[in-house]
């Protein structure tokens, strides 16, 4: 399919110039939200830690000594101060560390980026700059710098590689979310109001993601 343009703007919010992107990455027709919604949930997934642990009962401090004979105590039967039926003892049934991640795969992922930029595309959420060549690593000159490019809510700004300043100034703020120009997925470009590329940025993922 034949490339569009796309307009590039600087840093002061003015035009300067196209980029030529890919309607097979961009404008795709029928959107596949269910796809999205996997991609969405096996990145959740993969963030949790998995790091849960109760001890069984051979990991519990504690003799194994039977604790009194088995009759004629008039008491229940008991083998251990290790039993998860005594304060301190084991936990039954408990959770042990493992790895959520899901069965989501590569090809997928890439299918998915091209639905969830689709999306941002098609409600004019996706702006491209020139570069990141910001003035200042400070946050309130990067609050100015949105505020001339109509960026007013949240917004993912890929292609930090390309400037130190930009990762210093987007630090101090909640509203920036800061990323590699490859590193994009589906959950972050759905969780900001808009999503800032840098040129070289947009173009590279194109190249990744472009079936």
């Amino acid at each position: 399919m034949t490339a569009f343009q796309h307009p590039v703007l600087n840093l002061e919010g003015k035009a300067a110039g196209n980029v030529d992107l890919l309607p097979e990455v961009f404008k795709l027709e029928e959107i596949n939200h269910h796809l999205i919604w996997e991609a969405v949930n096996a990145f959740l997934a993969a963030r949790r830690s998995g790091t849960a642990k109760t001890k069984d009962k051979w990991e519990v401090s504690g003799a194994g000594k039977k604790l009194w004979k088995q009759k004629g105590t008039g008491r229940a039967r008991m083998g251990s101060i290790r039993s998860p039926l005594w304060k301190g003892g084991a936990t039954v049934h408990g959770p042990h560390p493992r790895s959520y991640e899901t069965g989501f795969s590569k090809r997928n992922r890439r299918v998915a980026l091209r639905h969830a930029l689709s999306v941002k595309l098609a409600k004019g959420q996706v702006l491209v700059v020139e570069n990141w060549e910001l003035a200042s690593h400070k946050t309130k000159g990067l609050m100015q710098t949105m505020g001339k490019l109509g960026v007013n809510g949240s917004a993912l700004l890929v292609g930090v590689e390309g400037s130190d300043k930009l990762q210093l100034a987007a630090g101090n703020s909640i509203r920036f979310q800061t990323i590699e120009s490859l590193g994009v997925n589906v959950y972050e470009l759905l969780k900001y109001d808009q999503v800032v590329f840098s040129k070289d940025a947009v173009l590279a993922l194109q190249e990744k993601v472009k079936p």
